[in-house]
């Protein structure tokens, strides 16, 4: 389904329906009041974002315990920042929503990493069939030259691709055996198989209920037959790409947020816009 600027505008023309938006995904299968306990009829409560149980006045505040909750934006201007982030394959910088909404730079950059919480929200299932792990190093270098793992100001980040499916990918303190095979059983199904380049930290995978292969890059291979790494390190491109076009520079505190978000569109891929936004609302559901 096609998302063009007029669609959105159309379903969400202002506050109040975008309060009813929230509202209607978080409260949706609720049937009754949990206070009086009569057949659900709430209406809104003017000037506040806020709905009221017809019977009893049981207060219900649908931003409540959200990424919308404790700030002063408008919705409208909030859910046209997830229709901004879900429209762009590269991501949105905070100075772009600064200049299209009129707010300090600051409050903007707050409103980007609040959307990001929702793209983080995971899947509990583990990922299965054939997956490909590697680890990578995303940053700036500002003093040498060095790149690549030990390279100064750049952030290990290790990933998990499912072929054909979803990928997770994760900020982490250390790429050691240790650090990377916890992630590894935490996140992928028993008796998967899994790909990977001839990294130390990968040696003993098999050893975890895994079919394992490897490629070897220093020997110039990238294919070992049904094994390589080529899904992942797409990932990693299209992920480099969009931080070092649209961020520039991102710090370790932040990147978490960042690669999430990249992994949100990624999983979502073969959704049109229209299911990327609504996806996001649905994740309303989920704590943050």
């Amino acid at each position: 389904m096609r998302f063009p600027l007029s669609e959105f505008n159309r379903l969400y023309p202002d506050d109040d329906a975008c309060l009813a938006a929230i509202m209607n995904k978080r409260y949706s299968t609720m049937k009754e009041c949990p206070k009086c306990k009569k057949e659900k009829k709430y209406h809104r409560v003017k000037g506040r974002r806020c709905y009221e149980c017809q019977w009893c006045g049981n207060q219900i505040y649908p931003t409540k315990g959200t990424v919308f909750e404790k700030t002063s934006v408008p919705l409208k201007s909030q859910f046209l920042v997830m229709y901004m982030m879900t429209a762009t394959r590269s991501g949105v910088a905070a100075k772009e929503v600064e200049r299209m909404l009129g707010i300090s730079y600051g409050t903007a950059w707050k409103l980007c990493h609040r959307i990001r919480k929702l793209m983080a929200v995971r899947a509990k299932e583990q990922l299965s069939g054939h997956v490909e792990v590697d680890e990578a190093y995303i940053g700036g270098v500002f003093s040498g030259g060095k790149v690549g793992r030990g390279s100064p100001n750049k952030t290990a980040v290790f990933g998990i691709v499912e072929r054909g499916g979803h990928a997770r990918a994760f900020v982490v303190a250390s790429t050691r055996k240790k650090a990377l095979t916890i992630l590894i059983n935490k996140h992928v199904a028993k008796g998967s198989t899994i790909s990977s380049d001839r990294y130390k930290s990968y040696k003993n995978i098999r050893e975890h209920g895994f079919t394992h292969g490897v490629v070897k890059h220093v020997a110039k291979q990238y294919v070992n037959g049904i094994y390589h790494t080529q899904t992942i390190e797409g990932f990693w491109s299209r992920l480099k790409l969009s931080i070092n076009g649209t961020h520039v520079h991102v710090s370790k505190k932040h990147m978490q947020k960042y690669v999430d978000e990249f992994a949100f569109r990624f999983n979502e891929r073969d959704q049109e816009q229209a299911e990327m936004f609504d996806r996001l609302l649905e994740n309303l559901r989920m704590p943050v």
